[in-house]
């Protein structure tokens, strides 16, 4: 993939699709080489390449920094969760593994709720669904579950007094992610992983014809 080629929505695009649930990668490759871009184009590829590559290292580095900076505030801590569980939602995978969690351990308790928690019927005309599949996290759009706990986050920010402090944690946890993305080579395995990426993704759109 051509990295200087994707834009910031395709980039985006990306990220919300791709499956969350692989692990971190290993501290010995995280913190493996790093050397200065060579021109604009080069910064702009690399750090798309690895943002993309190193996504669940960045999530759990702004997690960390996050935590560090709420030792003393419990509210503020429960109130990043739910804005971190917020922004998760909106990502494809995520939201569908976990609706189907939640209905899954609910079937235990009580299968005819389990059963409401079931996303509506999509219609397939000529093998194809009929309009692009909307995602429902328990039977419900995906977008109220955001809303609801975006809401309750935002009182307990208000409430607990720590929205200065998560700008503070929030703009030094952004500034140490881009700053190894900008420094981090791009190595093999990122390359091999982005094709195989695509080869999935080109593979899923040919499937659904």
């Amino acid at each position: 993939m051509d990295w200087g080629n994707v834009t910031a929505e395709d980039l985006i695009d990306a990220l919300r699709e791709v499956d969350w649930s692989s692990p971190p990668r290993p501290l010995s490759e995280f913190f493996s080489r790093f050397t200065i871009p060579r021109s604009f184009v080069k910064w702009n590829s690399r750090i798309k390449c690895n943002l993309y590559y190193y996504r669940t290292n960045y999530f759990i580095l702004i997690v960390v920094i996050l935590g560090l900076g709420f030792l003393r505030r419990p509210l503020a801590i429960l109130a990043a969760i739910l804005t971190a569980l917020s922004i998760a939602f909106l990502n494809d995978s995520f939201a569908s593994s976990f609706s189907e969690k939640v209905t899954r351990t609910m079937r235990q308790f009580s299968p005819h709720l389990a059963a409401k928690m079931r996303p509506p019927f999509t219609p397939v005309i000529r093998g194809r669904p009929s309009a692009k599949r909307a995602i429902y996290i328990c039977g419900r759009p995906r977008w109220v579950f955001v809303f609801i706990f975006s809401s309750v986050s935002f009182i307990l920010w208000y409430v607990s007094c720590g929205l200065l402090t998560v700008l503070w944690a929030l703009a030094i946890a952004l500034l140490a992610t881009v700053l190894h993305a900008s420094f981090r080579t791009p190595n093999l395995k990122a390359r091999l992983n982005t094709f195989r990426e695509e080869f999935r993704a080109v593979w899923r759109n040919y499937s659904e014809l």
